[in-house]
């Protein structure tokens, strides 16, 4: 079947946007929005979509980024692209239409990390049939997006998804509200507060946080197209904790977490939870993703306890089918699969000595 492809432009965002929110694997991060906000962090956004009798059928958003030194792009496409993905000769179509792109503009390679799970045997022999080679790094949550994640069913009524929440988790929940901390929806004027939290967490558990700015940019974008929410929670009239969350169609995905050092014994972030799983019910969701955990599951790992956290609510613990690379340019990915590492590490290391040395 011939389809018709073509880049759309800002006048089409909104029927980009609206095929995501129907179609049963569209996300977030597909969305015309998600795009605007990586531009501002050094990515160009390419949306390409296959239409059949001028309705979409198949779409996705492309990332494009010149890596360091040396200028040459890549492509990543975060949880693209969007499309059935049992149709084989329609992804063939978009691969073509893919690749052409990827030709004009010299790409090195177009990565992909799509909402598949892993026991879908049957995709990841068609990708490898079409060229795609795996490319997990084992690093982290095992990706740039994360690999591994709880995903709940909140169809149920509120009284059944407690009930079968795991009975400390269920008790936690109980006991903030007992406590009296209150759970409201954030204002643009509640970001600092949020990054201020945002920063307690990082620094005692340890990991890297994006500027203020991109924060301020992702509210801007995304909230304003109804993709976006704050949660803010309180105690004694202090902000003790707060989340974003992310929601399109009948989705909504946890995307990140705050919780203040004070007042930790009146478990804010059971609550918290909660309230989004409420909200996004309210909204006509049926599908709740807490997003990132680990793989490696044993209780020595330094993630069991988000693991543990996330599992209390009794999500299905789901592997996605990982990153895969389709190759453009053999020789060149080759040096980059070489050098990249190591050029990662060592900024990371770079960054976390300059921390070291402003804290000291």
């Amino acid at each position: 079947m011939p389809y018709t492809a073509r880049l759309i432009d800002d006048a089409a965002k909104e029927r980009f946007d609206q095929f995501m929110a129907r179609h049963a694997k569209g996300h977030v991060l597909q969305t015309w929005g998600w795009g605007e906000l990586k531009s501002k962090t050094g990515w160009k956004p390419w949306r390409l979509v296959l239409e059949d009798h001028g309705e979409i059928v198949a779409a996705i958003s492309i990332l494009e980024r010149k890596i360091p030194v040396v200028g040459i792009p890549i492509f990543y496409a975060s949880r693209g692209p969007v499309l059935d993905w049992t149709d084989h000769e329609l992804f063939d179509a978009l691969l073509v239409e893919i690749k052409k792109l990827a030709k004009k503009r010299g790409a090195i390679f177009l990565k992909i990390d799509p909402d598949i799970p892993s026991a879908d045997q049957d995709l990841e022999g068609y990708l490898k049939s079409r060229g795609f080679r795996s490319a997990e790094t084992g690093k982290g949550f095992e990706g740039v997006q994360p690999k591994y994640v709880f995903r709940l069913d909140i169809s149920p009524d509120e009284e059944t998804l407690m009930a079968q929440m795991h009975q400390k988790t269920r008790y936690n929940v109980k006991l903030a509200t007992k406590k009296g901390v209150a759970i409201r929806v954030g204002t643009k004027e509640d970001l600092p507060a949020f990054y201020r939290v945002l920063k307690e967490t990082t620094e005692r558990d340890k990991f890297l946080v994006r500027n203020y700015s991109y924060f301020e940019d992702m509210y801007d974008e995304l909230h304003a197209a109804g993709m976006a929410e704050l949660f803010i929670a309180e105690y004694e009239g202090q902000i003790i904790a707060g989340t974003l969350a992310l929601i399109i169609g009948e989705k909504a995905w946890y995307l990140y977490g705050a919780s203040s050092n004070s007042h930790r014994n009146v478990m804010p972030n059971y609550l918290i939870q909660w309230e989004m799983i409420r909200w996004a019910k309210a909204k006509g969701c049926t599908l709740y993703d807490f997003r990132g955990v680990p793989g490696h599951l044993t209780e020595d790992n330094p993630l069991y306890g988000l693991y543990r956290f996330k599992k209390g609510f009794n999500g299905e613990y789901t592997e996605f089918i990982g990153e895969w690379d389709l190759v453009y340019r053999p020789v060149v990915y080759f040096l980059w699969n070489t050098l990249e590492p190591v050029y990662s590490d060592l900024v990371k290391g770079m960054i976390g000595k300059l921390r070291r040395r402003n804290k000291g």
